[in-house]
């Protein structure tokens, strides 16, 4: 079958032209597969959103799967990654004394965090780690920096760091320079950094498995603990929030608003730092839309946490104690 890509944001081609593509191929029916590790966000709320105005203005017919979830490929392909940083290492240092830390990309939906910490579980326990900690690269809390100053007061003699993403970016270049700042300062401990998922070969199985999942019509997500569904402890504000997207301002934007010094990166700010829209650009550099709209995330409860996203403001380091 006809196969095209889009992505949400800051990058071409955008979904909708993946989408007009394949009608230009002829295709009646589309099946559209979130390129997500967890459904947060961006899978329940903004790719659904896209979907169905495109559907509504053109009759297209399209299917929408599952995101790759917590999965026995996934984890597989991720104590791969584990593996290989393992077996490069100079030093031979027991499992039982080494801690492993998962760092996943946060979000503001507790159910998506929680699933990169069953994940650091399955990995831990797989491999029979000493000890076990999730950290994120921002939305939410602990970041990588104080996680892992933290973390090696513990006192293990290596500690590994796995980045559980897709695939390398800005994201992944921070997590291992904020990795190196805590390696400077702790000389005793061994760090080691493991490769992301990217294009693993049972990464692209768990695709599979998803597109497979659409034809069968059994496509289904997990709603008990969608914290716009369910009274989930401490996001009770959110449930019955309207779903929609708040990315059509950045679509396919491949710089962002950073050369414009303003810090608007647009709907998600990699460091996860709330972004107000209420600022009007240069008129040279125009986004083609307006920011002046009140369009924003909703509130996250633990935005002001410690070892939380309010570290990551510029001038403001995380606690070294």
């Amino acid at each position: 079958m006809p196969v095209e890509h889009g992505y949400l944001e800051f990058a071409r081609p955008i979904l909708r032209d993946g989408l007009e593509a394949l009608r230009e191929k002829g295709v009646t029916k589309v099946l559209a597969i979130p390129a997500m590790l967890f459904a947060a966000g961006h899978a329940k709320n903004d790719i659904p959103s896209v979907l169905n105005t495109y559907t509504a203005e053109t009759g297209l017919q399209i299917d929408y799967g599952r995101e790759l979830g917590v999965d026995r490929l996934m984890v597989s392909a991720a104590g791969a990654r584990v593996q290989e940083c393992l077996d490069a290492a100079k030093h031979d240092v027991p499992l039982a004394e080494t801690l492993l830390v998962v760092v996943g990309r946060g979000s503001s939906d507790p159910d998506a965090n929680s699933n990169v910490a069953k994940v650091t579980r399955l990995l831990v326990e797989g491999f029979g780690f000493g000890w076990g900690e999730t950290v994120y690269s921002g939305v939410t809390f602990p970041l990588v920096e104080p996680g892992l100053r933290h973390a090696v007061k513990l006192g293990f003699r290596r500690v590994v760091v796995v980045p559980y993403f897709l695939f390398s970016g800005v994201l992944v270049s921070r997590i291992r320079q904020h990795t190196g700042l805590v390696a400077a300062d702790h000389p005793e401990v061994e760090f080691l950094s493991a490769g992301y998922l990217g294009d693993h070969t049972l990464v692209v199985d768990t695709f599979k498995e998803r597109v497979e999942e659409v034809l069968r019509g059994d496509t289904a997500m997990n709603c008990s603990l969608c914290k716009y569904r369910a009274q989930v402890l401490g996001f009770e504000q959110d449930v019955g929030r309207a779903q929609e997207s708040h990315h059509h301002d950045v679509e396919g934007l491949a710089e962002s608003c950073t050369l414009c010094e303003l810090e608007c990166t647009g709907a998600c700010q990699p460091d996860g730092i709330p972004i107000s829209h209420d600022h009007s650009h240069p008129s040279d550099h125009s986004h083609g839309s307006d920011h002046s709209h009140d369009h924003h995330h909703p509130p996250y409860p633990h935005a002001d946490h410690p070892l939380g996203p309010t570290t990551l403001k510029r001038n403001n380091s995380a606690p070294k104690d």
